[in-house]
């Protein structure tokens, strides 16, 4: 049976952007988005666990028995990472170890538009990457903070669960503080990054109110703060975060949105016409009018103003997806399954 060095190293030389281990099937992995066995060799329950022990320290074995799952990065020595996560299923153990590049793209590889690159210079505000599980959230922010690193001098303060993507310093300073390692939680981190000098802080994840709370208040007192969200559309991501607090909290946090929110960059990771993936991507940038549609609660509008907000570097993702049809990156039928308005894509199709 191959050990888990090999099935890792598999992983990387087939371009497998995820490995499974689950009883019953072959080791698996997932290569341009498809679901493909990497050996003809069954895993069995007995199997299984002896690759999980092999990853698993005593902390993460004595978490898995008491809560049912676990995650933590993983080093490999190809100098890749993994993020993984091993959790009981009828009672049986799986894992999945989601390989992080080991190279930083840059925004050309990535394809952000060009309007994303200026954010990074501002000195304050929230700017959100958002869109669902593996669609390469964490990517775009990696190349984000690493351009920072390299072109100017700030202390860049990153919060994650687990860490993946490691930064030397640059020109820049950077801290990057490990949930469950380095600190316990979230709101915690969050509340002792406010006194370490900090100019950047990028949270891995914003999943509850108090982290949330704490972003906007830090993005409205001079820092610049990145944040995820599991959300599509730059509408749907600003009702998510007014959502997330108490209803008679809500008018205050629209009034601090409008003046604290500098983007909402979203992003889908989809099937390249000929093999690998590319990003399609929506932006909305905070100008007077988007400020003022949250303001008056009015965020079902905020798709027609980036519309017809092109010139200021705004995109939706109907308009990415067109150009990447066009450029014939993707397919039509791609574009089509992951349009915002399929019958308006049609018609321009």
């Amino acid at each position: 049976m191959a050990g888990i060095n090999e099935l890792m190293t598999l992983t990387i030389q087939r371009s497998a952007s995820d490995l499974h281990l689950n009883p019953g099937r072959p080791p698996v992995g997932r290569i341009d988005g498809t679901l493909t066995s990497l050996t003809d060799e069954v895993l069995d329950d007995a199997a299984v666990d002896v690759l999980i022990k092999e990853i698993c320290n005593e902390g993460h074995w004595k978490e898995l028995q008491e809560i049912g799952s676990t995650d933590f990065g993983l080093p490999h020595a190809s100098g890749n990472r993994f993020r993984v996560s091993v959790y009981r299923q009828r009672g049986r153990y799986s894992a999945v170890l989601r390989l992080i590049p080991s190279k930083l793209l840059t925004f050309d590889q990535i394809g952000l538009p060009a309007a994303v690159q200026e954010l990074l210079r501002r000195p304050r505000g929230l700017v959100l990457v958002t869109g669902p599980t593996g669609s390469g959230k964490t990517t775009t922010l990696a190349t984000m903070v690493d351009w920072i690193n390299q072109n100017i001098s700030r202390h860049i303060i990153t919060i994650e669960d687990p860490i993946e993507y490691y930064h030397g310093h640059g020109l820049g300073l950077v801290s990057q503080r490990e949930i469950g390692e380095d600190v316990p939680n979230f709101p915690e981190a969050m509340k002792r990054a406010l006194r370490q000098d900090p100019d950047v802080i990028l949270l891995g994840e914003m999943r509850d109110l108090d982290t949330i709370s704490a972003a906007v208040t830090a993005a409205e007192t001079g820092h610049l703060v990145f944040g995820t969200l599991h959300t599509t559309g730059s509408a749907r991501t600003v009702n998510r975060l007014i959502d997330a607090f108490p209803s008679n909290q809500q008018e205050q946090v629209r009034a601090q949105l409008s003046v604290s929110l500098a983007a909402v960059v979203s992003q889908v990771l989809l099937p390249r016409d000929g093999g690998g993936r590319v990003a399609a991507f929506e932006v909305m940038l905070m100008t007077p009018a988007i400020a003022n549609l949250i303001r008056k609660n009015e965020t079902a509008k905020v798709q027609s103003t980036i519309q017809t907000s092109r010139r200021m570097g705004m995109v939706t993702l109907d308009d990415s997806l067109l150009d990447l049809v066009r450029r014939g990156e993707i397919t039509a039928e791609v574009a089509l399954d992951h349009a915002q308005d399929r019958n308006d894509l049609e018609s321009r199709l």
